[in-house]
């Protein structure tokens, strides 16, 4: 039988330690857990707000990468790889993307979606594949998440996608002197221990989904997928985004509910290209040309007339 070898202690990582405050947890009433847990979730915001400057650098990055034709591709394991692909998912009916825009892969794929297989994450090689099979370019951003900063999946594909040129991220939540990564960007969340120890699918997966939540509307507000808070790109896919899309015009134009179905049908169900055209008073081709040539930017457009 071959030995096994030794196994290093992941104690001294910040997402492994035991809480303090939470010492008795066992022995709480449902009132005192549900206070306990708000106390440490507090701690979110403030890890978030100390990593701004890191995360409006993975912004602007990700958002210049994107417009010059790359993508954007999350990677993680376990709760950090499921809330990958679920930011990911989120993005085609919000702002009309193409899947392939915003990827999310999870180690184990698919099936670890609804089933964990956690053992999976320990494959280094594995990540490392994972980039040559999306073929990763210079054009691309490779978002690492890993709570612990240790997944050797993450590690991997982190290393090829560095070696094939493209940009990384990394989001964990311990300090870089107990975890260091090779990533071109970190961004280290310090939520503190969990109220159960080693469970980081509770402030570390709040935390992480909060930051994803930032970046990809953040960098589709860059790319002119959004005009002042309304998601003008929004994919008209099923009656609560049409009512939502008219609505939208509703608001923006002084068109009556009637004239605002009529203009997004004629704009084939694109309010992006229905507010250009009511406001500027071209037909729709002419519409479809300015916005193309603004880059899909509906002030740009506007400003061109």
């Amino acid at each position: 039988m071959k030995e096994l070898e030794p196994l290093e202690s992941r104690g001294h990582l910040l997402t492994e330690q035991s809480n303090p405050n939470s010492q008795e947890l066992d022995r709480l009433s449902s009132l005192e857990l549900v206070d306990l847990f708000v106390q440490e979730d507090a701690r979110v915001l403030e890890a978030i707000a100390a990593c701004r400057e890191a995360i409006a650098q993975g912004i602007d990055v990700t958002a210049e990468s994107l417009a010059r034709g790359g993508r954007l591709l999350y990677i993680g394991a376990g709760t950090s790889g499921r809330l990958g692909v679920l930011d990911a998912a989120e993005c085609p009916p919000t702002f009309c993307t193409p899947p392939e825009l915003v990827q999310g892969i999870l180690a184990g794929g698919e099936a670890a979606l609804v089933r964990s297989s956690e053992a999976l994450e320990d494959r280094a090689e594995d990540g490392a594949l994972a980039m040559a099979e999306r073929e990763v370019t210079a054009k691309d951003v490779v978002v690492g998440i890993s709570a612990g900063g240790t997944t050797p999946y993450v590690q991997g594909a982190i290393a090829e996608a560095r070696q094939r040129g493209a940009t990384t991220l990394f989001i964990a939540c311990v300090p870089v002197e107990q975890v260091p990564s090779q990533a071109d960007l970190e961004i280290r969340l310090l939520v503190g221990p969990e109220v159960l120890a080693g469970s980081t699918r509770l402030k570390a997966g709040t935390v992480t989904k909060l930051v994803l939540n930032i970046l990809s509307t953040s960098v589709m507000v860059k790319l002119g997928k959004v005009y002042g808070n309304r998601m003008v790109d929004v994919s008209v896919t099923n009656q609560k985004l049409r009512d939502r899309a008219i609505r939208t015009l509703v608001d923006l134009t002084e068109l009556s509910r009637p004239e605002a179905e009529s203009l997004l049908d004629r704009c084939e169900q694109r309010v992006k290209l229905a507010l250009l055209v009511h406001w500027s008073g071209v037909e729709v081709e002419e519409g479809r040309s300015r916005l193309q040539a603004a880059g899909g930017q509906l002030r740009k457009a506007l400003e061109g007339e």
